[in-house]
């Protein structure tokens, strides 16, 4: 299985399984069969069920149909961290190749990349069901197209990966918001101890969090120790802590401190 050093903002490289090309391959047709069954459905729905008239009506089928099409991707790997409905099933998500989620302007790179394979705007606004047929069969051929890049690059990378500067990776487990830097901190008497965190950019604390994950994994904690001592030197603070205890806190009191900004 490929894999994939990505080296972070404290100089820590961490590993990553490129995900296997039938996984992504499943996930497009996935996420393809999906927006086809709710392409039909809402047709029928506004058509037949409620007998809009398309000449008068356009708007509505733009606004209830090919708008949620054309953005499916990319709210979907907003909201769920990386990945799709299809990527989910297939336990494969998209990260940045600098470390941790990707940010925001890396996912509407990804997603105007990949305007040309969900060509959803255009045609399917058309009621004709042959018209519907051939654009599906267009859509299909550019996204073989699209796998053969993906098959070709070195990392396994669909061009708007290249643009972005993803990669798409192996998950070994679902997908939960255990994996992100958020937790619920609960505790009403909370204490911040390093309020200085929030000087660290959420890249940094992206990174944070998968050196502290990797490390759980491997039950080798030397990549903590480098980035503590990291943090520490830029941050400006003296602890005592353990060195994992140390980035969970600081995980902890960025948590906190965000939540009530």
């Amino acid at each position: 299985m490929p894999i994939i050093q990505i080296a972070t903002a404290f100089n820590i490289d961490l590993e990553f399984e490129i995900a296997e090309f039938h996984k992504r391959l499943l996930a497009y047709i996935i996420d393809f069969i999906m927006m086809i069954i709710y392409l039909f459905s809402m047709k029928y729905l506004l058509y037949t069920g409620f007998q809009i008239d398309f000449e008068q009506d356009m708007g509505i089928d733009i606004l209830v149909i090919s708008l949620p099409l054309l953005l499916y991707s990319l709210l979907t790997e907003l909201w769920m961290n990386g990945q799709t409905i299809g990527k989910k099933i297939l336990r494969i998500r998209v990260i940045s190749l600098e470390g941790g989620e990707p940010s925001f302007g890396q996912y509407i790179l990804r997603w105007i990349t990949k305007f040309f394979e969900w060509p959803f705007l255009f045609g399917y606004i058309f009621f004709s069901k042959d018209a519907l047929l051939v654009y599906i069969f267009i859509t299909g051929i550019l996204g073989i197209s699209v796998m053969i890049i993906i098959a070709v690059t070195g990392k396994h990378q669909r061009l708007g990966d290249l643009a972005a500067g993803t990669v798409v990776v192996n998950t070994k487990t679902a997908f939960t918001v255990d994996d992100t830097v958020f937790m619920q901190v609960n505790q009403t008497d909370y204490k911040v101890l390093f309020p200085e965190v929030m000087r660290l950019s959420d890249r940094d604390i992206n990174t944070i969090k998968s050196v502290l994950t990797q490390a759980a994994k491997r039950n080798n904690f030397e990549m903590c120790n480098r980035v503590s001592a990291k943090v520490k030197d830029v941050l400006n603070i003296n602890s005592d802590m353990h060195t994992d205890q140390f980035l969970e806190k600081l995980l902890e009191d960025y948590n906190y401190l965000a939540t009530r900004e």
